[in-house]
């Protein structure tokens, strides 16, 4: 077995010695960040904090957060802590809302996140004698490079495939019979579609592990795509501005959560509408902040996802649940808290409904209304009556009115009718503006 096989001996540390690093880690980063970003120094003295008043973990809701607004404030390089010279790599956000976030690497922050991924592809069960199919986009999303590089330093054979002309997708995974493949799990689920079309049964293949992350995603999109694909499913977790995926990984042993890598990430759960501390096992908003970043180090970055902090199983490191959802993806329908997750997991109980949908967001008068689209499987006996069309219509609405309490439309659709997406998937249109 190679080396790079082994689990870290920080993965095996006791708490006592885990929370030792990490504290002096922090008062570190603290001080880093102060004397090196502006950004952090003006904060800082503006909310009357001083990295010295940081003598504990008790200390840290003191300070500041850092919002994805701050780094657009920034943009392109105000938040680097380095020089230029001392960059290698800048990866950045879509922009789709405004001003892309920009991220800058040195040399050290490679190596740093090339290690975490081998970490995670390590305890979601991929070795070195493995060949791993990267399906995420390559370029400025850090999705592809990171899956890449963290394959390279485990050792791995790497299949930069990137993202899009699914037909060469299954062509590639029938002729090199990869291990293990990385994507987004809506992604997974067109090439799962593309082996049907194709007259293939993908239970088949030589996959055996899937590590699937950049969206949030259901227990019900696991048991679909272990189910039609034949391999285990595991979840990974990360963000381009605290430093792309590999911040957390689900493990193959537990399958009960991600693992935080808390040795280079600490990891704070907040409400999201007081900004208050909560307790581990409280559900709220993820909080990070970076340990060990160089270039562009995070201080209580507000992640806006959806979750709870639970005690570590599989390593001594703390759990974070499966994200629920974003807190800026909650759409409130006549007064009624709502998730694309929620509607998701609802669907999954109607065998008939296919894991493709989306929702339109209506407001023909002075209240929003939500339309839910969503495609009937292939195998559901072809074209649909349409009496059962319109019995299976109702009955999603009605699990969705029990389950989520919500009122919606739903219109079904036939198989292949919803774009597919070739990294994350868009699951909300937003049609009020064209009103």
């Amino acid at each position: 077995m190679s080396a790079l096989d082994q689990v870290e001996p920080i993965e095996q540390a006791s708490i006592d010695e885990l929370r030792a690093l990490q504290l002096a880690r922090l008062k570190e980063a603290m001080h880093y960040s102060y004397e090196r970003v502006a950004h952090y120094r003006q904060k800082f003295d503006a909310a009357g904090v001083h990295p010295g008043d940081l003598k504990d973990f008790s200390d840290l809701p003191r300070f500041p957060f850092t919002s994805k607004d701050d780094l657009r404030q920034n943009y392109p390089f105000g938040m680097l802590a380095v020089p230029m010279d001392e960059v290698v790599r800048i990866h950045a956000s879509s922009g789709t809302t405004g001003k892309p976030t920009v991220v800058g690497y040195t040399r050290g922050d490679i190596d740093t996140w090339s290690q975490l991924m081998a970490r995670s592809i390590r305890a979601a069960g991929g070795r070195a004698r493995d060949k791993i199919h990267v399906a995420y986009g390559y370029g400025l999303f850090t999705g592809g490079l990171g899956a890449h590089y963290g394959g390279e330093y485990l050792g791995a054979a790497v299949i930069p495939v990137s993202g899009g002309f699914t037909e060469r997708q299954v062509q590639l995974i029938n002729d090199f019979q990869p291990d293990i493949i990385m994507v987004t799990p809506s992604y997974m689920l067109a090439i799962a579609d593309e082996f049907e079309r194709q007259g293939l049964d993908a239970r088949q293949c030589s996959l055996r592990i899937g590590i699937f992350g950049a969206e949030p995603w259901t227990d019900a999109m696991r048991v679909e795509i272990e189910g039609r694909l034949g391999l285990s499913a595991l979840d990974i977790y990360g963000l381009s501005e605290v430093m792309g995926p590999g911040v957390a990984q689900e493990c193959a042993e537990t399958k009960d959560g991600l693992t935080v890598w808390e040795d280079h990430f600490y990891p704070e759960i907040i409400d999201p509408q007081t900004g208050q501390p909560l307790r581990d096992g409280e559900a709220g908003e993820l909080v990070i902040t970076t340990l060990t970043k160089q270039a562009m180090p995070v201080i209580r970055y507000r992640t806006r996802d959806l979750t709870r902090l639970l005690p570590g199983t599989a390593r001594r490191m703390r759990r974070m649940e499966r994200i629920r959802g974003r807190s800026d993806d909650m759409l409130i329908i006549r007064g009624v808290n709502v998730f694309p997750s929620q509607i998701e997991a609802v669907l999954a109980q109607e065998k008939r409904l296919a894991p493709h949908y989306v929702l339109e967001l209506r407001r023909p008068d002075r209240l929003d209304e939500l339309d839910v689209v969503v495609e009937t499987r292939t195998n559901a006996g072809g074209q649909l009556a349409a009496a059962e069309l319109t019995e299976l219509e109702r009955h999603a609405e009605h699990l969705i009115k029990a389950y989520v309490g919500v009122t919606t439309r739903v219109r079904v659709v036939e198989p292949g009718t919803i774009e597919r997406s070739q990294g994350k998937a868009k699951r909300v249109i937003d049609l009020r503006a064209k009103k």
